[in-house]
C-alpha cells in the first residue's frame, strides 16, 4: 500500500520560495508518474504540476515559470521547488503517484497524503 508523506511547506513572505518534499512508500518507483496538486480554502483540489515516469514535465499556467517538479527515484522522493510565491499559492499542498495521463494530463491516483500547508503573506 501506497503511503505518501509530505513536507516542506511553511508561512513565507510574497517573492520567497519553498521547496516541498514528498516521500512514498511502495515499489517500482520509477515507473510511476507523480505530481502536485493544492487546495485552498472553498476551491476545488487543482493539479499544479506533474513529471511523467518517462521525465517529462507539464505545469498549471499559474505556477509555470516559477514552479519546478523533480523526481529522486533512489530515494522514493518528489519534490516541489516553488519560487516567487504570490498569496493566492496559498493552499494545502498534496503529492499524488502512480496517476496516468488521459488527452496528456495527468489524472490522480485515490490515494492521498495529509498534504503540508504553504501561507504566503503580502
Amino acid at each position: 500500500q501506497v503511503q505518501l508523506v509530505e513536507s516542506g511547506g511553511g508561512l513565507v513572505q510574497a517573492g520567497g520560495s519553498l521547496r516541498l518534499s514528498c516521500a512514498a512508500s511502495g515499489n517500482a518507483f520509477s515507473h510511476k508518474s507523480m505530481a502536485w496538486f493544492r487546495q485552498a480554502p472553498e476551491k476545488q483540489r487543482e493539479l499544479v504540476a506533474s513529471i511523467h515516469s518517462g521525465g517529462s514535465t507539464h505545469y498549471a499556467d499559474s505556477v509555470r515559470g516559477r514552479f519546478t517538479i523533480s523526481r529522486d527515484n533512489a530515494k522514493n522522493t518528489v519534490h516541489l521547488q516553488m519560487n516567487n510565491l504570490k498569496p493566492e499559492d496559498t493552499a494545502i499542498y498534496y503529492c499524488n503517484v502512480g496517476g496516468t495521463y488521459v488527452a496528456g494530463r495527468y489524472v490522480a491516483d485515490p490515494r492521498w497524503g495529509r498534504g503540508t500547508q504553504v501561507t504566503v503573506s503580502s
